[in-house]
This record gives C-alpha cells, structure tokens and sequence, in this order.
C-alpha cells in the first residue's frame, strides 16, 4: 500500500488508466478481429470499411499513448497488407 498521499493518489490515477486502456484495447482487437473474419468470408467491401474504422481507433490510441506509435502504424500496415493479398488471390 502507498504511504503518502501523492502516491495514493497515483494509485487512484493509475487504475482508472488502467482500465481505459484495457477497454481501448478490447475495442481495438475486436475491430481488427472483425475485419480479418471479413476478409476470410471475401466480403471486401465490409472489410474496407471496418478498416477505416480500426484505422481511426487505432491512430486514436495511439495519439493518447495507448499503443506506441510504431505500434499502431505497423498493426495498420499489417491489416491492409492482410486485405490487399485477399484481394489479390481473389481476383486471380
């Protein structure tokens, strides 16, 4: 336990973070869960759009120091890259 009360406050403050990143984070994987299960039923459409929205969330995130920012740039790189090559062999 904290023994002064900067430290108690600290505490408070750390576990409302806590939490408001945890939640961030389940947002975050659900959208980009969503927007591979999209992709693996070649509904590319959907997927584009759900990618704009984990786009957002994530720069979001990353702005408020959720993620790093290379982080967030490297998920976002990953899921298009996901996308585009089902595109690709969808259409070959």
């Amino acid at each position: 336990m904290p023994n002064t009360k900067s430290a108690q406050k600290r505490l408070r403050q750390n576990a409302v973070r806590r939490t408001h990143n945890r939640a961030v984070k389940s947002s975050i994987r659900s959208t980009i869960r969503k927007v591979r299960e999209a992709v693996s039923a070649k509904e590319f459409e959907k997927a584009d759009e759900l990618f704009r929205v984990a786009v957002k969330k994530l720069d979001k995130a990353g702005a408020k120091h959720v993620f790093h920012q290379k982080t967030t740039s490297r998920l976002k790189s990953r899921l298009n890259q996901h996308i585009k090559s089902a595109k690709d062999k969808a259409t070959a």
